[in-house]
């Protein structure tokens, strides 16, 4: 089955129940729901449409996560950051690992980037592969650096 190079969706989509962890709920009866728009060919990185309603929780990150907020509040929190409430047009970066308390103010609608980290040498590894790709294709087969992962 070939892949298209380039996909394109609509924030317009049928969302489907995706239950926060019950554990992690610290207080109300948060209801989320999401759709996934996109995956890369590896399997590492996700868009997806999420929205929540009211309630307060626990979030762990397991991989990466940058998040645009469409729609609504919330108020962030952590260890280390005070809370702090992001709206409409305000993007976030969890780093795998971190951990966030959210309270939802009402209802949120967020799209999620979502990128599992690899292991350093991992990532050195593929960076070194690139470089050595860029140099050895003929410049006519080569893609304007712009658009190419830095190296």
């Amino acid at each position: 089955m070939s892949r298209s190079m380039i996909e394109t969706t609509n924030l317009v989509v049928n969302l489907t129940p995706r239950p926060i962890e019950p554990s992690w709920i610290i207080e109300g009866n948060p209801q989320a729901q999401w759709c996934v728009l996109s995956k890369s060919a590896d399997g590492l990185a996700s868009t997806m449409v999420w929205e929540c309603s009211e309630g307060k929780f626990n979030w762990y990150y397991d991989f990466d996560e940058t998040i645009l907020i469409l729609e609504g509040s919330i108020v962030l929190e952590s260890d280390t950051m005070p809370p702090t409430r992001y709206s409409a047009g305000d993007v976030v970066f969890f780093k795998d690992g971190a951990h966030a308390r959210w309270h939802v103010e009402g209802h949120v609608r967020k799209l999620a980037f979502c990128r599992k980290t690899q292991p350093v040498l991992v990532g050195f590894a593929l960076r070194v592969f690139s470089r050595i790709k860029r140099t050895l294709l003929p410049s006519g087969k080569r893609q304007p650096a712009s658009l190419m992962a830095s190296g």
